[in-house]
């Protein structure tokens, strides 16, 4: 459940808290005073996109945050998945929007606006102004079907998706693999090429590294080499050098390291430090007399170091990577070689991979179809109650043609909203109010097959009045005892339905418009719903048709 709304420095909205409860709650007020904004934000919060110019003016961020209860095992289950868990219950969203870019938190931690969108998604579902004008789009229904069946689907629709990737990807390897017999023999013979230039380096994993650090020593050699001589010269040389001057200090100490013991540790470190010495000098040397080289040996070196990079260039990055490529590209010969099987055996794989995927595509068909049945079934029901009579619903199944990651179907909705006429398509029959009812009926079916804690309508009654605006509130008051539903409206037979009345409001402070929200009371409510009714001027009798709205919503809520 929403518990509460937290807003600041959007649009109009200077900074506004609200606290939401269980059942219906309402949101009225006066066209402009930012009803919109409010329920928008709770989308920003979500993850719904944003322009700077919403952050209001003179301010540098805006803040929206949410607090929801979660106690339900599969919500809790769902967040698991998600690697979110609540704090003794409650989950904080919240969304910082700045100049260009948004930091979204959950419980404080930083989470990306992707997880941001799954958890709402377990959480919450906004119906906004135009949303259903979405099922006139035909390719939408099947999403609807899918969305009501998701706990009988999900498993064989992962199925079908695996299935159609494996197809999909070897009927794009025969697709390629498809030449005739002067491109095969062209392809052969460029293959074959990149082979033997491979083969023919013999190359061998890290010698490009053996020989770059060769080539660095030889091209530093010269240096490398002077420097080393004088440094043996200081070390190791004979008339001043360091070994020498050791040796005499060694001499000169020997005498009375006996007669001392202080001498004769002075002594013992005297004789390490020549030890020491000497080791160095004999590396030295050594390392000198590696470094001579031929004129010959850099030749070959830089020559050689010039094929394999050449040969990266074509064919890897490295070694390990040229050599990869040659076995993938011997692999391709033998292929090209054996064509004829190598086509046979791909058609094979092709078929027994359709196969596979016929069997789980109908399968999934079969779920569905089964699942339409009730969909349609609870549809019609929910028509009925908003005042459609002898309504007939439908849903249509047709396979469309080609695969695809989502099965065969096509699924289309039918409708028939007159007595004796045939069902035809819903994009042909309803009007915009009509299929505002119709939409909040589908979103209540999948509410309850779903169980999704909380509903958001954003002006769902538009182009409805009279009778139907009587039933529709009927059956907003109906999802709210299982669902909390927060509804904007402008309608007095929704707004007379609520538990819970909450008041927008546009006020001018300070030269500044501000917009905030506030919980009526029992009579201001009643006052409100005057003012829907009766416009700029409130009468005695106004105010007393709205008190008789409320007792008669209050009889049927019971």
């Amino acid at each position: 459940m929403l518990q509460s709304l937290h807003v600041k420095n959007l649009a109009l909205i200077d900074e506004i808290e609200v606290e939401f409860a269980e059942g219906l709650n309402i949101l009225t007020g006066e066209t402009g005073a930012g009803k919109s904004i409010i329920l928008g934000s709770v989308n920003l919060a979500l993850g719904g996109r944003y322009t700077k110019d919403l952050i209001r003016q003179g301010e540098n961020y805006a803040l929206v945050e949410l607090v929801f209860t979660v106690t339900e095992k599969s919500r809790l289950k769902a967040l698991e998945k998600l690697c979110i868990y609540p704090e003794d219950g409650l989950l904080i969203l919240s969304r910082k929007l700045m100049d260009g870019r948004s930091v979204s938190r959950i419980n404080g931690e930083t989470v990306t606006i992707t997880v941001l969108k799954e958890v709402a998604a377990i959480l919450i579902d906004i119906h906004g102004q135009h949303e259903h004008q979405s099922l006139l789009y035909k390719k939408n229904h099947l999403g609807f079907v899918d969305a009501f069946a998701w706990d009988y689907l999900a498993d064989i629709k992962k199925q079908a998706a695996s299935a159609y990737q494996e197809y999909r990807t070897c009927k794009k390897t025969l697709d390629e693999a498809d030449m005739d017999e002067s491109s095969r023999a062209k392809e052969l013979d460029f293959l074959k090429f990149e082979v033997s230039e491979i083969e023919d380096a013999m190359l061998k994993e890290g010698e490009d590294e053996e020989l770059e650090t060769t080539f660095k020593r030889m091209e530093n050699g010269r240096k490398i080499a002077e420097s080393t001589a004088a440094s043996y010269a200081y070390t190791g040389g004979e008339a001043g050098s360091a070994s020498e001057c050791l040796s005499r200090a060694i001499r000169e100490l020997a005498p009375v390291s006996n007669l001392d013991e202080r001498a004769g540790n002075l002594y013992s470190q005297l004789m390490e430090i020549d030890s020491l010495l000497n080791d160095f000098n004999h590396d030295l040397s050594d390392y000198q007399d590696s470094l001579e080289f031929s004129e010959e040996d850099y030749m070959t070196i830089t020559e050689r170091l010039n094929e394999i990079n050449r040969l990266k260039t074509k064919y890897g990055t490295d070694i390990a990577g040229i050599l990869d490529y040659g076995i993938k590209q011997q692999k391709k010969i033998q292929k090209l070689e054996d064509y004829e099987n190598y086509i046979a055996d791909l058609k094979r794989d092709l078929e027994q991979k359709e196969q596979k995927l016929e069997k789980v595509t109908k399968k999934l068909t079969k779920i569905r179809k089964e699942q339409a049945q009730i969909m349609e079934q609870a549809i019609t029901e929910g028509l009925a109650d908003l005042n459609f009579e002898d309504v007939k619903f439908s849903i249509a199944f047709e396979k469309s043609g080609s695969y695809s990651a989502n099965g065969s179907d096509d699924v289309e909705f039918m409708i028939s909203l007159n007595p004796g006429q045939p069902v035809r398509p819903l994009v042909e029959v309803a009007s915009g109010g009509e299929l505002s009812r119709i939409m909040l009926v589908i979103k209540s079916v999948m509410a309850d097959r779903d169980e999704i804690p909380t509903l958001i309508f954003d002006e769902i009654d538009v182009g409805i009045s009279g009778r139907t605006a009587q039933k529709v509130s009927e059956k907003m008051a109906l999802i709210g005892r299982k669902h909390q539903v927060i509804c904007i409206t402008h309608l007095a037979q929704i707004a007379a339905m609520a538990d819970h009345h909450f008041m927008i409001e546009k006020n001018v402070s300070d030269g500044q418009t501000k917009t905030s929200i506030r919980e009526l009371k029992a009579e201001e409510s009643t006052d409100e719903l005057a003012r829907i009714l009766g416009g700029a001027k409130i009468t005695d009798t106004v105010r007393q048709n709205a008190k008789e709205m409320q007792e008669l919503a209050a009889q049927i809520k019971k």
